[in-house]
């Protein structure tokens, strides 16, 4: 195991927030390398977020983004657990994020949860006829439909879409990391995305 050193604890914990003793262990998990022991502490923090899903939100901070240009704005509701962590810096940072992301996006639904079982009815027949009419074996049909619902999901549900700043985690797991960071369950109740001349 390589004995690593506290320049190195630093620039990890620099890097992901994490806490000394977790920065230490990932790094010597890892041999040192850096981008493992980021990938080591993210993977260790969701799981351990996943444990604080089912705590009760009751606090938070309605959040605003007005786009350049006066044009397309954003209001969002993201709870968590504690009136503390709704005031830090870096709560009110990922509430912007999360702004901006549905600003660049315009998911339609927080998760998969939350759309309607007739709209998920729906696209389940158009993609059943898509696959028909482009002659995949029937068999196949049942996949294909699964597959491009999930498809449905990453585009309009906001947890589901790839993050815009790091689009190899999507929102859902980038909130995960921040549940972990803070020790605190974190949600999006709502939101609402205006744009000029656009109707709702």
């Amino acid at each position: 195991m390589k004995k690593v050193s506290i320049d190195e604890i630093k620039n990890l914990r620099k890097i992901t927030g994490a806490g000394v003793l977790d920065c230490k262990i990932a790094l010597e998990a890892t041999d040192g390398d850096i981008d493992k022991a980021i990938e080591y502490l993210r993977k260790r923090g969701i799981a351990r977020a996943e444990k604080k899903l089912e705590h009760e939100t009751q606090e938070g901070i309605i959040a605003a983004y007005i786009h350049t240009g006066d044009r397309l704005g954003v209001l969002l509701e993201l709870n968590c657990e504690s009136s503390f962590v709704a005031q830090t810096p870096e709560f009110k940072a990922l509430a912007k994020d999360i702004a901006m992301q549905i600003a660049a996006m315009a998911p339609e639904y927080v998760s998969p949860d939350d759309v309607p079982e007739d709209v998920i009815e729906h696209e389940k027949e158009i993609y059943r006829e898509q696959a028909k009419s482009e002659g995949k074996p029937e068999r196949a049909w049942d996949k294909i439909v699964e597959g491009r619902l999930q498809k449905f999901y990453e585009e309009k549900c906001l947890l589901s879409q790839p993050f815009i700043k790091d689009q190899s985690i999507t929102v859902g797991e980038y909130i995960k990391e921040h549940i972990s960071k803070f020790g605190e369950n974190i949600r999006v109740r709502r939101f609402v995305r205006f744009k000029v001349g656009e109707q709702l």
